[in-house]
């Protein structure tokens, strides 16, 4: 047979086969023992948040003003791409791309229950108060904010300028050049850095795909009437991996661009059509002050670690899980953010990527948080009950509050679906790029393998235990890929140096040879 038309040519086989088998194991261990696995994510995650939490905060909060500093440095000018590469894409559907696969799902999923969350039981402070309000918009701010970007920022501008500049392949390995040199890139220690970022994606996008698939269920039930249980939820999930993959086989033009620009629309529908029928001044004076609250309190956000333990498990289960979680979907989010993102200036990819969704996120959050404390603040409703006995079902309870609920309920149901489809997407791109060499037109069979393997890891977590279990696959699978991101940045300060230094001789490496181990 013809390799290069085979439905699964140009595979990397050691990667390939090593991630399946134990995607495999994973799976079916899960699923056999659903209740002992759940006990071991369970003391995985506490071990983790435990002991090493203070290693998120550190490592993500390095990670942003690493960032910003290259932007605003002697290397801003830098462009990803060769001199002269102009971006492929208009700035409206890079932002719609880069909205859609870097937050979409949770943002939708948390955009009422967190506030809420914390307006009930805050991480300190008087729950159920104005006070408590004031805090649980800052630290859902946070969350979503600069931190989670610059973690795609980073993985995204190590990925486009070694693959659109040096001329690597598209593989994690590569962004590591300038410290492992090509026998390491190629070797064990290559091989091993693209197998967990393999993972990192897998379990990132795992906890993602089972977040969605919950609220499409909390929805549906809501809406119609149908039935909230957990074969409705693996239906759900069945049903949208069929279409995700359907769009991945399509390409990045038909699929992953078409979607993004209707979730944009849709979104903005839904902020519209809820600023104009709930509480319009108390939503932008919310918007007003929270912003100012966070920018005022970020670097102690960044470092409260809850030291006297003033709400045991707090810190673990909110501000480290997003950290892990932001960091779980750095490999995937980065490796698709550097595809659409060649032939823009380090400056440019920096501020873009991480000021544009920021706003968007923030406006998101800011309707969304502000019109359901509206209704228990104010109104004396029991919005924070409802999220207390279902996280999921937040946003559906809030709009039962406001005029042209069914239609809001709709409109979030097909949010859901399309973000669900846009994130999936992405991924199933960069797992299949990343099985494949870097091969930045994998094969459809790639994107089918990975594509079943990220939804059937969902099922086995939902199975496990949950939206426990899926804060824990992300919790622990991100652990140790923040040394590889912290291993990024000093690679990439190396290899800007060098490029700079004009009394240095840069490394040859257009030879790079991909094909070693490549059928």
């Amino acid at each position: 047979m013809n390799k290069e038309k085979s439905f699964f040519s140009k595979i990397d086989l050691p990667i390939f086969s090593i991630s399946l088998v134990l995607m495999v194991l994973f799976v079916g261990l899960t699923m056999l023992q659903p209740k002992a696995a759940g006990e071991v994510f369970s003391a995985v995650q506490n071990f983790i948040t435990v002991n090493f939490g203070w290693t998120y905060l550190w490592g993500v909060t390095f990670i942003l003003a690493f960032s910003l500093g290259l932007a605003f440095s002697k290397f801003g000018n830098i462009t990803l791409g060769k001199d002269g590469d102009k971006p492929e894409y208009s700035t409206w559907s890079w932002f719609a791309m880069l909205f859609s696969s870097g937050m979409g799902i949770g943002l939708v999923f948390w955009g009422v229950a967190e506030p809420m969350s914390f307006y009930a039981k805050p991480p300190y402070g008087e729950p159920s108060s104005i006070q408590s309000a004031q805090i649980a918009m800052r630290y859902t701010f946070f969350h979503w904010g600069l931190h989670p970007w610059s973690v795609f920022a980073l993985v995204g501008m190590a990925m486009a300028y070694f693959q659109f500049r040096k001329g690597l392949p598209a593989l994690v390995s590569s962004t590591l050049y300038p410290l492992i040199g090509e026998q390491g890139a190629k070797g064990w220690l290559g091989k091993f850095v693209d197998i967990l970022a393999l993972f990192v994606t897998i379990f990132g996008v795992a906890t993602s795909l089972g977040l969605g698939a919950m609220q499409i269920t909390a929805g549906l039930n809501y809406a119609y009437g149908i039935s909230a249980s957990m074969m409705v939820t693996i239906i759900i999930i069945i049903v949208m991996t069929a279409l995700y993959i359907a769009a991945a086989v399509s390409g990045i033009e038909r699929g992953i661009k078409f979607f993004s620009d209707l979730n944009m629309v849709l979104v903005v529908l839904i902020l519209a059509t809820l600023v104009v029928a709930g509480p319009t001044l108390y939503i932008l004076n919310g918007l007003t002050e929270t912003s100012g609250a966070y920018m005022q309190n970020i670097v102690q956000m960044s470092f409260w670690a809850d030291t006297f333990n003033t709400n045991p498990g707090w810190i673990g289960g909110w501000t480290i899980f997003y950290w892990a979680w932001w960091v779980s979907w750095g490999p995937f989010v980065g490796s698709f953010i550097a595809r659409i993102s060649k032939g823009r200036t380090i400056k440019e990819f920096v501020l873009g990527v991480l000021v544009a969704p920021t706003v968007m996120s923030f406006l998101w959050l800011s309707v969304m948080g502000y019109s359901a404390l509206y209704v228990d603040v104010v109104q004396h409703g029991e919005i924070a009950a409802t999220v207390a006995k279902d996280v999921s079902a937040a946003i559906f309870a809030m709009f039962q509050h406001y005029p042209l609920a069914s239609i809001l309920t709709f409109m979030t149901v097909l949010v859901i679906a399309t973000f669900f489809i846009t994130s999936a997407n992405a991924a199933t791109f960069v797992m299949a790029m990343l099985t494949s060499g870097g091969d930045l037109n994998p094969r459809a069979g790639l994107k089918i393998v990975w594509g079943l393997s990220s939804s059937v890891a969902a099922i086995a977590l939902l199975i496990a235990g949950g939206l426990g279990a899926l804060q824990t696959a992300a919790i622990a699978a991100a652990f140790p890929f923040v040394f590889v991101m912290l291993a990024m940045a000093a690679s990439l300060v190396k290899a800007f140096t060098r490029e700079v230094d004009k009394d240095r001789v840069e490394p040859q490496v257009n030879n790079y040879n991909t094909n070693t181990t490549i059928t």
